[in-house]
């Protein structure tokens, strides 16, 4: 669940739920061992495109009832919003009656709720939009946990039953919100996957929303797939109407720029009725922000492939806010039917390229100025994988003005303001994976998307055994790769100083990964970086023919060198 920037609403306060000294307990089913990721996705025919529309929370926290949620979907269809594709109303925490009946039934609160709540979802769906509503696994729904509303009405214990009135109700999405300290990940598999069985016996096509990451991204984090589970998991804490706070981890509360660095490199587990869930949009929320960082938001949140689920309120959204949202070049990119997210080219302190392929074999290209100053920043379709093209239309998604270029993209930037391109190949494009340039590189690994090839706690020894780790935007989890004559590289350490090196030139498999004072003669400390698919690279030592592999799937993993085969991928995001 996001904060609320309602001065009206009731503050969330995490300090209040780390002081809470109740203990959870699940009732779960027999739990499984996480470790492996699903093996295929959740099918239940919905979500084939990022899910769209607008929640409640944002700016009304549990200050609704019946008839702000009528008018709202009243002016999702006079605004225009219901047609730029916003088809669902959805009813946050605080909508139920504190408690159950006697039978163990929940219901809409009889005050704020009169009409109860099919009557609520008729009405929505008489408006040609479909209805949307919030539970929780647990005991405790999130208000209720902070001490923000009265009762325990979680679902825990109630899923099918729960599952049953939603259903009949005519419910069309479930935002399922963990929203606790307490549990441990095989819990949340297992609670999870509870309500996705439920609401398949229940018959009704329903998207399956789920974060299980409020209260709990320590445990959680950003890393698993969750495919399986769900239509749409959140990978981050809680999003906030600021820009940037320059986290370092994924912690509450988080800026836009903060989720984008852990969001944009999940790429590989999105896709047609599975998607990454950054959080619902902060545009026109609040007064943290402004145009410029709106349409940066926005734009950014379209190349992810992410949900699209608004939050302001529609009675006195502005000309400009409604403009963003509702911009139809932009929400294509989003809406685009190959479902596949954007991968980051480049992050640095100061700019933020992303790339996504598209059905018709177009590019969505997003450059966003990320330091404080006017800048330019710029790419070329050699970076960006779409080389072999003798020129390219490129069109600003912004302006809606077409230019055209042989190779270099580029543009002059106010502070955080982002320039959106659809570019259109001339002509046939290369297939062929160019090799990286002479940079800075992060190096992530591409089997366990959000970590990164470390060296552990900036060790500036010889010896050290290399690590995956959780991105810290920190230089002793950047490398410089430098090309040697004979199509290999050198890959140094840009914090020690060391070069990546193979323990004792061993040829054996399972040897260390280490680092080592750079030597250019040195077979050990030569790597090829091989095209794996996806502008991924496999990084095999020239001394052994072994590829360098994780020895495993969290973090602190040790990196050693293993025949090559399938999962040792590699990912380059440029930091200079």
């Amino acid at each position: 669940m996001s904060t609320m920037n309602s001065p009206a609403s009731p503050c969330r306060s995490r300090r209040a739920v780390a002081l809470l000294a109740t203990a959870l307990v699940l009732a779960v089913g027999p739990l499984t061992t996480i470790g492996a990721q699903p093996a295929s996705a959740l099918d239940n025919g919905v979500a084939t495109t990022p899910p769209m529309g607008w929640n409640t929370w944002n700016s009304f926290g549990c200050g609704i009832s019946e008839q702000l949620i009528r008018t709202a979907a009243d002016n999702l269809v006079s605004s225009g919003m219901k047609d730029a594709g916003y088809d669902t109303v959805i009813v946050d925490d605080c909508w139920f009656d504190p408690q159950r009946d006697a039978q163990g039934n929940i219901h809409g609160d009889p005050v704020r709720f009169p009409s109860g709540m099919k009557a609520l979802g008729d009405y929505i769906h008489s408006k040609g939009l479909k209805f949307g509503i919030y539970e929780v696994p647990t005991d405790l729904t999130c208000a209720q946990r902070l001490g923000n509303y009265p009762g325990a009405t979680g679902s825990q214990g109630h899923e099918q039953q729960d599952a049953d009135s939603f259903a009949a109700w005519g419910v069309d999405y479930l935002k399922y919100d963990w929203c606790s300290q307490v549990g441990t990940l095989d819990e949340q598999v297992a609670a999870f996957s509870t309500m996705r069985d439920a609401l398949h016996n229940t018959g009704r096509p329903i998207v399956y929303s789920i974060n299980p990451n409020s209260y709990h991204a320590d445990k959680t984090g950003a890393t698993y797939d969750w495919s399986a589970v769900a239509n749409m998991w959140r990978t981050t804490e809680d999003i906030t109407a600021t820009w940037d706070k320059h986290k370092t981890a994924n912690s509450w509360s988080m800026g836009v720029m903060d989720i984008v660095h852990i969001n944009g490199r999940l790429g590989r587990q999105a896709g047609p009725g599975h998607w990454n869930d950054p959080d619902m949009m902060e545009v026109g929320v609040g007064t943290s922000m402004g145009e410029t960082e709106y349409r940066s938001h926005f734009s950014l949140w379209a190349q992810m492939a992410s949900p699209l689920v608004a939050g302001n309120v529609l009675t006195t959204m502005t000309s400009t806010v409604k403009g963003i949202l509702t911009n139809h070049d932009v929400i294509a990119v989003d809406q685009d039917s190959l479902g596949r997210q954007a991968r980051i080219v480049a992050d640095s302190d100061t700019e933020l390229v992303t790339v996504r392929e598209l059905a018709n074999g177009d590019r969505s290209v997003s450059l966003t100025n990320t330091g404080e100053s006017a800048a330019t920043v710029s790419t070329t379709v050699a970076e960006l994988g779409i080389a072999g093209a003798p020129s390219y239309t490129v069109k600003n998604l912004w302006t809606g003005a077409s230019s055209s270029t042989t190779g270099a993209i580029s543009a002059s930037l106010a502070p955080h303001e982002t320039a959106m391109y659809r570019i259109t190949p001339g002509g046939t494009i290369s297939t062929t994976q160019a090799p990286p340039a002479n940079a800075t590189y992060e190096i992530g690994s591409a089997t366990t998307p959000g970590q990164l090839l470390d060296d552990p706690g900036s060790s500036s020894l010889n010896n050290t055994q290399m690590i995956t780790w959780d991105r810290k935007n920190v230089t002793n989890q950047r490398w410089i790769l430098t090309a040697n004559a004979d199509g290999t590289y050198a890959v140094k350490n840009k914090a020690s100083g060391k070069c990546l090196d193979i323990r004792n030139a061993s040829p054996d498999a399972g040897a260390a990964v280490i680092q080592y004072t750079c030597d250019s003669a040195k077979p050990n400390q030569k790597f090829a970086l091989t095209p794996a698919g996806n502008n991924g690279y496999k990084l095999v030592a020239q001394s052994s023919g072994l590829a360098v592999t994780p020895s495993g799937s969290v973090k602190g993993s040790l990196l050693t060198q293993q025949p090559v085969a399938t999962g040792q991928a590699w990912t380059l995001v440029r930091t200079n």
